[in-house]
């Protein structure tokens, strides 16, 4: 899974994320083109483990190949030359990329989470590295950091919720354990989408409580986004609404998880992003 061009990065991109994809294009020339590097390496990282079945060897060679590049040698694959080069302007700290790789590669073998804890603790190499590799980009104050790892944990987890009949489709169930215990709902029942009337009661319930520890985490990192200039707030703003107007979606039919993959359209994007423009600093 090789990229030789700066074209290729960005439809690695652009066919990954609909809505990181778009609202990056608000972003200054130069920032794209550095949010599309790091959206190249996590992606084609991700898609190891995601595929059916899982390329654990593929998966492996891109580690190796991506230590061999951080000790000075060229890789041979410029998804991960290009985010070492990001990585190394940009000073991003070696540990969170191992703890990202760490994330994907327990992706392999781990499919049940027994708690919230636990779901945590995968998000934070998941993506809430992201969230400080982008706010390295955009040479934000280290005061932002809690913040941008704060966004990244809440838009994992609307990707979660959203997700959830793709997941159990991969024989993976990112929904706490103990969450489903609370709401009565047996893992058997869970993948199976055996849910009678009551249960689907149980399930929007369990789907409601999850958004709304969701909006939780959304507010505590928007009161981040006084640390980011209006220029590369316009992408980040708009982003977060679309993850919030998914949000809203599934909270009015929890069923629709099972109907359909829920996100917004390209002009939805575009449309909330030339709002934010025209907001008043």
């Amino acid at each position: 899974m090789k990229v030789d061009s700066i074209t290729q990065a960005q439809d690695i991109f652009k066919n990954g994320s609909t809505t990181y994809f778009y609202s990056s294009l608000f972003f200054p020339d130069i920032m794209q083109q550095q949010v599309s590097d790091l959206y190249a390496f996590v992606r084609v990282a991700d898609n190891y483990v995601d595929q059916v079945p899982q390329d654990q060897k593929g998966f492996k060679s891109f580690v190796r190949e991506y230590s061999r590049a951080m000790k000075g040698d060229k890789s041979n694959n410029p998804v991960i030359d290009n985010f070492v080069r990001l990585s190394k302007e940009n000073r991003f700290d070696p540990e969170w990329t191992k703890a990202f790789l760490n994330a994907m590669e327990s992706d392999l073998t781990k499919n049940r989470f027994k708690n919230l804890k636990e779901v945590e603790h995968y998000m934070y190499g998941s993506a809430e590295v992201i969230g400080l590799y982008l706010s390295r980009i955009l040479k934000l104050d280290l005061e932002a950091d809690p913040y941008a790892r704060m966004l990244g944990k809440a838009m994992q987890y609307i990707n979660f919720i959203r997700d959830i009949a793709e997941d159990i489709e991969l024989g993976r169930i990112y929904m706490p354990q103990s969450e489903l215990r609370k709401y009565g709902i047996a893992t058997k029942e869970f993948t199976e989408h055996k849910l009678t009337s009551s249960l689907q009661q149980n399930f929007q319930a369990l789907v409601h409580a999850q958004i709304e520890r969701y909006y939780s985490w959304q507010n505590e990192a928007e009161k981040g986004f006084e640390f980011i200039p209006k220029r590369y707030l316009i992408p980040i703003k708009t982003a977060s609404e679309m993850y919030k107007y998914t949000a809203w979606r599934i909270y009015k039919n929890p069923q629709i998880i099972f109907e359909k993959k829920v996100k917004p359209s390209k002009r939805r994007i575009f449309s909330r992003a030339v709002l934010e423009t025209l907001r008043p600093a």
